[in-house]
């Protein structure tokens, strides 16, 4: 008898894994393993621009954590109403492995952070920038199968064949009667994945530097969540019956859309010189004479 699949995307039973006591929580290692795949593709991406892989994964060293920190942050802002009032428990709002991350704050701080080794190492902010951008979605991509094994941020109920079964105790109140919803975690996954691919095709075909990638990369990105985050029924913040997150990627792609337009206008081509350590560490032609086995 032929083997019949389920019309259905099935949840995983759990997130979390128990090695002895300690606890393995999906949603934290596919976080991990976003973080290391972009920094793996960023740091070849840094490299062929010129730069000096050290100034890289000092960056790293410091936009991470800022950047978890940050968009901990803005989650915890944008939707106060889960974490402070009557009923509710602020020391939850430090419980990051239940989910909850705003990417506005990890873009916002861990690119303050960028900024600032930038500037002590004498490298582009704006080039970096360029090349961990597609890493950055792609991580972000990675992130959202943490999201499938929390059964959290997912769409409005569907009967299509993709639709995600999400168990009775996940499902909001006024939804306990249905079973699938729209997978709006897989719907920005390919998305992102997509999104990174522009961005490196985009990038070779018209030479974009100086701020063009890393800024296309927001307009593209804002442009997914927009409709992506129009989909979901998770209780969150609304103004005029539209969501804050709507609000919030109407208004930054818009910017970076102008941005992105007075860098083509304004600053076309690339960078020459991206990280002046790297020019540095090169070895003058009289250090080159002195040491011959080094050429």
């Amino acid at each position: 008898m032929p083997v019949l699949l389920p019309l259905f995307i099935p949840s995983p039973p759990t997130g979390v894994w128990h090695l002895g006591p300690l606890p393995i929580r999906a949603y934290a290692v596919f976080i991990m393993i976003g973080i290391v795949v972009a920094a793996v593709l960023s740091n070849r991406r840094w490299k062929a621009a010129g730069g000096n892989p050290e100034t890289l994964e000092t960056a790293l060293v410091v936009a991470v954590p800022l950047g978890i920190i940050g968009a901990r942050i803005y989650h915890v802002i944008t939707d106060y109403q889960l974490y402070f009032g009557p009923g509710r428990d602020p020391v939850r709002a430090l419980y990051i492995w239940e989910g909850g991350l705003g990417i506005w704050g990890a873009v916002g701080l861990g690119a303050l952070g960028v900024w600032l080794v930038c500037r002590r190492r004498g490298a582009k902010f704006l080039a970096l920038a360029d090349a961990m951008a597609p890493g950055l979605v792609i991580a972000q991509a990675i992130g959202r199968l943490g999201n499938w094994f929390n059964q959290e941020l997912f769409g409005r109920p569907t009967t299509l064949p993709w639709g995600l079964e999400i168990a009775p105790e996940f499902r909001p109140e006024g939804y306990a009667e249905f079973a699938t919803f729209h997978p709006t975690f897989l719907y920005e996954l390919l998305w992102n994945c997509g999104v990174a691919v522009v961005l490196i095709m985009a990038q070779r075909r018209f030479r974009l530097g100086r701020g063009k990638v890393f800024a296309l990369y927001i307009v593209l990105y804002t442009a997914g969540r927009f409709w992506i985050e129009a989909l979901r029924i998770d209780k969150v913040n609304e103004i005029g019956g539209f969501r804050l997150n709507n609000y919030t990627s109407v208004i930054i792609f818009v910017l970076a859309l102008v941005w992105f337009l007075w860098l083509c206008r304004h600053r076309p081509g690339v960078d020459e010189v991206v990280d002046a350590s790297a020019v540095d560490d090169e070895d003058s032609p009289a250090e080159a004479a002195e040491n011959p086995s080094k050429q």
